[in-house]
């Protein structure tokens, strides 16, 4: 099968061929003047586009002699995707086992033997654990045997396997070879927590301590537990285990949030000038961490700041220093969620790799060591929403079933990303502050009705404000972008392009979407209606005071492909008294309107049986209103011209577009996002 077509700009002829279970895809290129000869200045190159599990484990073996010298590492990075470490080490065996005569593409046996030592000895020196993980030794005593013995770098290979071997026949892998490393044991002895002592430690030192325990931990993660494939599997039974180094940053990032909020929580008889003190400290560190391009932990204490517990706290907030309030919205905005983190992923490109934060010098010259040079530690929920999103709108499989492995090149490009900055990091020395680290493990967890009594403690919750937000609901819809192709050239430029990490695919589909998928939208910002419930321990997400299209493009709605009804995902955010609620649900044409509404009641931990009560209405353009018929199908009876809906009470006299939505309240009281972020259960 061969399937062609042109591109004129750049004389580039691209070309589909399918040889013995694989797709290729294949690029001519021609000089600007063309050819003078049939062959002259003609270049060819071509990638492996999807093939069966067996035929692209067996082109490891021949990548290099077909120009495709990207493969082994791409498919190394990314197999666990789609198969597994035994099933590899099986085919590849087998290979070795029963050798061709004459192999694909006339390998010589001496370059077979050297594709083979070659691919092996990656796998070793960059995955040392998926063979230390097999539990199981036989694999490996049969595998050395069978490795070339021509060189002495095949020697030291089978060495290295049998020594593996032998490992595994000794013992098994500790349990706790993967706990969470950073800086202390035990649980947190909370007698010993003074809630205002984090006022007597530098925010410098606080901020250095943090960065050492964010380093360690970044240094150590395993880039593949970033991929959605994995990560999303993460809560089901058996599956305990997976992706620990993302499980152990996921527990240092709300470890940090809930001692932002247990400082300033805690001491409930302060008075609000004094606890105003205590957010003007996190700030600080909050800023000294930006300074040390610490990401994470600057996320963590701003995210913390913004949630509800400490959002609701108006006194507090006007009795804070105004000009630490203006570094707070610079702080914040770092993370707007505009334009899918535009502003973070600018930043992450500018500074990835150098040596200092890109800021005025007044904390670069105060605080650090210019001999040492300063780590990069992202923000890790950038890639794991990036690599959730490649996940959902990427099929993994072809129409004939083949493995689309030009899936698992767009994840690479987002993989490598996290290596680069994870280069950065691994010549850094940090010193300990014993008594920062003994304060930060003093901190109790609290929990989320704990955190919102003690807020209630501190100001009394107030009366509902007469200006009612209307509860929104907001439908995002995803093309299926599987058949979309990007071009071949110039990928190993755009490699590490931050703005857009995988690329014309991944652009297309997050141009104005906020969130990845379902299972990575489901926030809470805000109390409940009952006052007597707490809310929420979850840090909120700044954002502009406005509303904005969540849909995947210009274009009429496509919907999201897959087996069964068409579907759509809604994004519900409900406005109330001191926050807001986001959740998130999947319609499908099925779907009539009071399982809608009921779902989208459920979410919110309401009673899904009121749902009678409410009427889901699309908002126009020109104020214009559509009220979905009460028994309507929500999928067929919405139309394409607007993305937004409301769900409002039955009775509800709140005139529509009568008063903008707006999170602002007053110049001393912090902007927060209407999409509030809970740790645990979004990205994380």
């Amino acid at each position: 099968m061969k399937t062609t077509w042109y591109c004129p700009l750049d004389l580039s002829t691209v070309v589909e061929e399918e040889e013995d279970g694989v797709i290729y895809t294949v690029v001519v290129k021609q000089p600007p003047g063309g050819p003078t000869s049939p062959m002259s200045g003609v270049s060819r190159s071509q990638c492996v586009k999807a093939g069966t599990e067996e035929k692209l484990v067996l082109h490891l073996l021949h990548s290099f002699s077909m120009g495709d010298s990207s493969f082994i590492t791409i498919f190394l990075s990314t197999y666990r995707s789609f198969t597994s470490t035994e099933r590899v080490l099986d085919i590849l065996t087998d290979r070795l086992e029963n050798p061709p005569g004459n192999s694909v593409r006339s390998q010589t046996r001496q370059s077979f033997n050297k594709a083979v030592c070659t691919v092996f000895s990656t796998w070793l020196t960059e995955y040392p654990e998926d063979f230390k993980s097999l539990g199981d030794p036989s694999r490996l005593l049969r595998l050395a045997p069978l490795l070339p013995r021509d060189s002495s770098s095949a020697a030291d290979l089978r060495a290295r396997f049998l020594r593996i071997a032998e490992e595994l026949s000794e013992k098994a892998l500790l349990p706790d070879a993967h706990e969470d490393r950073t800086g202390f044991t035990g649980p947190p002895d909370a007698s010993k927590f003074e809630p205002t002592s984090v006022l007597g430690f530098p925010a410098a030192l606080i901020a250095e301590q943090l960065t050492r325990i964010e380093t360690e931990l970044f240094v150590r993660l395993v880039p593949y537990h970033c991929l959605g494939s994995l990560w999303s599997q993460r809560d089901k039974k058996g599956r305990e285990g997976v992706c620990w180094s993302v499980r152990a940053t996921v527990r240092q990032f709300n470890k940090l949030a809930n001692a932002v909020l247990a400082s300033c929580l805690c001491p409930t008889k302060l008075r609000s000038q004094q606890r105003a003190r205590l957010l003007e400290k996190w700030i600080s560190v909050a800023e000294e961490c930006r300074a040390r391009k610490n990401f994470s932990s600057l996320y963590a204490i701003v995210s913390a700041l913004q949630s509800n517990p400490i959002h609701r706290l108006r006194k507090t907030w006007q009795d804070t220093d105004r000009e630490a309030m203006r570094r707070y919205e610079e702080l914040s905005e770092i993370f707007s969620e505009k334009d899918n983190y535009s502003q973070s992923r600018e930043l992450l490109k500018e500074e990835g790799t150098s040596k200092f934060a890109n800021i005025d010098n007044r904390l670069n010259n105060k605080h650090l060591n210019k001999s040492n040079a300063q780590g990069t530690v992202p923000y890790l929920g950038i890639f794991l929403t990036d690599l959730t999103m490649l996940d959902t709108a990427v099929k993994d499989r072809l129409d004939n079933g083949y493995i689309n492995f030009d899936k698992r090149r767009r994840e690479f490009e987002v993989l490598a990303q996290i290596r680069l900055l994870q280069s950065s990091c691994k010549n850094c020395v940090f010193s300990t502050e014993e008594s920062i680290i003994q304060w930060y493990h003093s901190v109790p967890t609290l929990t989320e009705e704990e955190s919102y009594r003690l807020s209630n403690e501190i100001e009394a919750p107030s009366e509902p404000s007469p200006r009612v937000l209307t509860p929104t609901v907001i439908i995002t819809q995803c093309p299926d972008l599987s058949t979309s192709r990007t071009s071949l050239a110039g990928d190993s430029e755009s490699l590490f392009e931050f703005p857009s990490p995988v690329n014309n695919l991944l652009s297309k589909l997050t141009k104005h979407m906020r969130s990845p998928s379902v299972s990575c939208l489901d926030v809470d910002t805000s109390p409940p209606s009952n006052d007597s419930t707490p809310a929420t321990l979850t840090p909120s997400t700044p954002t502009k005071s406005h509303r904005r299209s969540a849909s995947c493009g210009n274009n009429p709605p496509n919907n999201i492909q897959g087996s069964g009804p068409d579907m759509q995902i809604i994004r519900i955010r409900m406005d109330l008294q001191d926050g807001n609620l986001y959740r998130s649900i999947l319609v499908t044409s099925n779907d009539k309107t009071p399982a809608v509404i009921s779902s989208a009641l459920e979410k919110h931990n309401q009673d899904p049986k009121q749902a009678p009560k409410y009427e889901l209405i699309q908002l126009l353009p020109e104020g214009k209103e559509l009220v979905i018929p009460a028994t309507g199908n929500v999928f067929y009876a919405m139309t394409s011209s607007s993305v937004d809906f409301l769900l409002r009470r039955k009775g509800g006299n709140t005139p529509i577009g009568s008063q903008p939505i707006s999170t602002e309240t007053s110049a001393t009281f912090p902007r927060i996002k209407a999409k509030g972020r809970r740790l645990v259960r979004t990205l994380f």
